[in-house]
């Protein structure tokens, strides 16, 4: 775990960058933010169901945005408890009012608003985790609220990509950088943290997990479609085609774990 900087100093910069940002990333991708999309290798939960049928039960989205992935389900399981959490207040106001209804959360996903075991399902699209420096915390929160054999999905940056430098072109097919580095930081001229994201490798997320009372169902390593032309920041073709840029994570909470 990174030592330099506090929770909440993670927490107070990541707020206001996706703030500030907000608007931009939505114009910047909206073929992604239009549905379910799990990835941007464009894996769509109609076809990965990873959370599957969601009828009448509770389900917790963590990092959500404007929650397009919390709305596809609405749309589709009505009967179905949608929440939607964000620590960003200008992301969640990115959400259409008049879509498939859902419940807005403004907050952050080391302190969950809710009560212990009332939600059946969990899930983040590369939200919230890539931006928690301690893994331990969170998940322990996501066991807490999840009841008794809940899942907990969630997909983020492939842990090996850290390695590489953030580039879609060939010069990003290069080792630059350490695997076992913990943590990207920006601060500003005053030396305050204006942006932190966080690495952590797989025996990380593993060992948390486990840690936490969740035992692995499944992982998943998306391809890259070979339909698939889109250029978007560290993700490309190019890159796509040698190594994978998501990892995905399904997990269960073990019966007996409080």
């Amino acid at each position: 775990m990174n030592s330099r900087f506090t929770p909440a100093t993670f927490s107070a910069a990541n707020r206001a960058w996706w703030d500030s940002d907000a608007v931009n990333y939505h114009t910047q991708h909206p073929e992604y933010l239009s549905s379910f999309y799990w990835c941007p290798e464009m894996l769509h939960e109609r076809e990965a169901q990873l959370l599957g049928d969601v009828s009448g039960t509770t389900v917790l989205e963590l990092g959500c945005g404007s929650a397009p992935c919390g709305r596809w389900l609405a749309e589709h399981f009505p009967t179905a408890r949608i929440i939607g959490l964000d620590l960003s207040m200008e992301m969640l106001r990115c959400a259409p009012l008049d879509h498939a209804p859902f419940r807005p959360l403004h907050a952050d996903a080391l302190a969950l608003p809710l009560q212990d075991n009332s939600v059946d399902t969990v899930f983040s699209v590369f939200g919230a985790l890539p931006f928690i420096d301690d893994l331990s915390a969170v998940f322990a929160e996501v066991s807490r609220v999840l009841r008794p054999q809940g899942r907990f999905v969630f997909s983020v940056n492939h842990p090996m990509r850290w390695i590489f430098a953030d580039d879609p072109s060939a010069e990003g097919l290069h080792v630059a950088y350490s695997y076992f580095d913990d943590a990207y930081t920006e601060a500003n001229e005053r030396g305050e943290l204006v942006y932190a994201e966080s690495h952590h490798t797989l025996s990380d997320y593993i060992n948390h997990l486990v840690a936490a009372g969740f035992s692995i169902r499944r992982m998943i390593e998306p391809e890259w479609p070979d339909n698939l032309t889109t250029t978007w920041g560290q993700w490309s073709p190019l890159r796509g085609h040698v190594f994978p840029g998501t990892l995905i994570i399904s997990a269960a909470k073990e019966p007996g774990c409080m």
